[in-house]
């Protein structure tokens, strides 16, 4: 199944963190969200399709996170989780860890937003620029 999510960037978008990537529908961040990627999501965790979820709590699930920017991509490798709840209705995180709360919608991911290019960061600094975190899971 696929599913995108639309959003833009922000003057304060650093993508330093070492575990995480994030998106919100919030329209503000400050310098400590370290790990967002992206504000004024269309979508939070508990708005993700019913039959998305499904496939994302199945452990066996793989997911596939593709970061869209102009004509930048970057992907992400990681597992669905039955432990996921789903239910944040502002936040989407992906985790390189097992951890799960609210507002994981994967675990085990390969890498976090530290690895995110910094040409695509550079971008994602602009608030005009939009977006896209698309969702494949298979």
């Amino acid at each position: 199944m696929h599913f995108e999510i639309p959003f833009y960037g922000h003057a304060n978008i650093r993508s330093l963190h070492q575990k995480t990537i994030e998106i919100t529908t919030e329209p503000n961040l400050t310098l400590n969200g370290d790990c967002v990627i992206g504000v004024k999501a269309s979508f939070g965790c508990s708005d993700i399709p019913a039959r998305l979820k499904s496939l994302l709590k199945n452990s066996k699930s793989e997911v596939l996170c593709t970061i869209i920017v102009k004509d930048l991509n970057f992907k992400i490798k990681g597992k669905g989780n039955e432990k996921l709840t789903l239910t944040n209705p502002h936040d989407i995180v992906i985790r390189k860890s097992s951890f799960v709360c609210p507002r994981t919608m994967a675990t085990n991911c390969i890498v976090a937003s530290d690895s995110i290019p910094r040409q695509m960061i550079k971008l994602l600094q602009n608030p005009d620029t939009h977006g896209i975190f698309a969702i494949d899971v298979i």
